[in-house]
């Protein structure tokens, strides 16, 4: 079983070193846009960069997941070789028919898309960005699949690098503001699908399948409604927020949400990156429950022990983000969205018993489900109580998306998850945040504290009996320890 979480945890390491050069971007560009962009502006940035994300999530229609479920399957084994290229020229086709669609209505009506803070430039640059990132995203889907984390990893480091350089140019040196932001992405992402195919030309059949466009349309269109209700749900508040508060609130709530963001580049994101094809590997294979429940366990211990770190030390984030302005409030929400990020990422094990049997349908239900019940709430709330309901609803979204999303899989493959430990790391970690709310200022005495706090989150699981016993034979021996680290990173191999 420690073999098994071990190959796992190697995954997830990989991964998450392009992840962290993401986040390594984050603190070298956020600064950036809150120097060059007024609060304003950086509003109206963080709508158009969520909307981007939301468009480029729908509009490759599920088939990122559709294309390694086709690859890791033996049904399928023989006809793999040209998923790649029809998915791409479906999906391709689709999007540039969308783009001529919107140009035309811009010709006849040319005031449509114009007004104050934004304009039809900014959509056309963005349009072609969500084009050039659907693609990219069916190619390193393709790398996951093959499970070419390396590559993968290589290769979005060198998107990150590209990213920081040409925002340098174009938003500090230039001064081109938004556009020049938007134009940054642009180029990176030309850049990065160039290389992906010159990568993937080998492993591509150029060969239209309509046989595969219809088993990944089947697997795959349920999951868009998936996909579609979790980004209103991560990020529909900051719509709202817009509309009842202003785009200042957006800026000041959507700073609070970037930090808490660390958390799930540096864990949630890279978990999820690996988690399908070793689930798709493990399943059916002996003790694979015993397998998914160990990961739902240890995955959610990393999240809730991240969660207690970032949490104490936001305040020092915000202030290495944004100096001393007008963003100190943001501090007030990044822990309950940190919160909400540890059930999100639990949620991504939960589901596994509906994926693993093809029963994608009801993700979708269930994600729509949560991001309804997160509009309303925002939309009853947010008038009182500002951007901290939008926070604590989120929180309470993701809640009852985890619940729901364990109970309905698991009458499709029951797995054993060890619920008592589960409800034992997230009670530990809630408390252990608790002194932020009093440690709110930046002290060098006060940061001693924090670290002593977080380091305290393995010890007091220890006193509980949280760890089994040959789990305790690797972390008690120094030698085991650093074999199992090593093994991890691939020094031994």
């Amino acid at each position: 079983m420690l073999d098994k979480l071990k190959n796992t945890i190697q995954q997830t390491f990989v991964y998450s070193l392009s992840n962290i050069a993401l986040k390594v971007s984050g603190v070298i560009l956020l600064p950036i846009y809150l120097r060059y962009f007024t609060i304003t502006q950086f509003g109206v940035w963080d709508l158009l960069d969520t909307s981007i994300q939301i468009l480029a999530e729908i509009l490759i229609l599920g088939q990122a997941s559709a294309l390694i479920f086709i690859n890791n399957s033996d049904e399928y084994k023989k006809e793999k070789s040209s998923a790649l290229f029809t998915i791409i020229i479906f999906l391709v086709s689709i999007i540039l028919l969308i783009i001529s669609l919107s140009e035309i209505v811009n010709h006849i009506y040319p005031n449509l898309f114009n007004c104050e803070l934004i304009n039809f430039d900014y959509l056309r640059i963005s349009s072609y960005i969500i084009l050039l990132r659907v693609i990219s995203n069916l190619f390193f889907s393709k790398l996951r699949a093959e499970e070419e984390a390396k590559n993968y990893t290589l290769l979005n480091i060198l998107r990150i690098i590209l990213i920081i350089s040409l925002t340098i140019y174009f938003v500090s040196i230039k001064r081109n503001g938004i556009y020049g932001a938007l134009t940054s992405f642009l180029i990176s992402e030309i850049i990065i699908v160039f290389l992906l195919t010159i990568k993937t030309f080998s492993q591509i059949q150029f060969k239209f399948n309509y046989n595969i466009l219809k088993v990944a349309l089947l697997f795959g269109l349920p999951l868009v409604l998936s996909s579609v209700g979790f980004m209103l749900l991560n990020l529909s508040d900051r719509y709202i927020i817009k509309w009842l508060l202003g785009a200042k609130y957006v800026a000041i709530y959507g700073l609070g949400y970037r930090i808490a963001g660390v958390l799930n580049m540096f864990l949630i994101l890279p978990f999820n990156l690996g988690l399908l094809p070793i689930a798709y590997k493990y399943f059916g294979k002996e003790n694979d429950k015993r397998f998914y429940s160990k990961l739902m366990t240890y995955s959610t211990y990393f999240f809730v022990w991240g969660f207690v770190a970032l949490s104490l030390f936001t305040p020092e984030l915000i202030y290495i983000f944004a100096g001393k302005s007008n963003y100190t409030d943001s501090f007030y929400v990044t822990p309950v969205i940190l919160l909400s990020y540890v059930f999100s990422g639990m949620r991504l094990t939960a589901q596994l018993g509906m994926l693993l049997t093809k029963n994608t349908k009801h993700i979708a239900w269930i994600t729509l489900g949560s991001a309804l019940l997160n509009i309303l709430l925002n939309l009853i709330f947010i008038p009182i109580y500002g951007i901290i309901a939008a926070a604590v609803n989120t929180l309470i979204s993701f809640i009852i998306f985890y619940i729901v999303t364990h109970l309905v899989s698991n009458n499709y493959y029951n797995i054993p998850y060890e619920i008592s430990k589960l409800i034992m790391m997230i009670t530990i970690g809630c408390l252990l945040t608790i002194p932020i709310y009093f440690m709110n200022e930046i002290k060098y005495e006060y940061i001693f504290i924090k670290i002593f706090i977080s380091v305290l989150f393995p010890f007091l699981l220890y006193i509980f009996n949280f760890y089994e016993k040959a789990e305790l034979e690797v972390l008690t021996s120094k030698e085991k320890l650093f074999s199992f680290i090593k093994e991890i990173i691939g020094i031994n191999k």
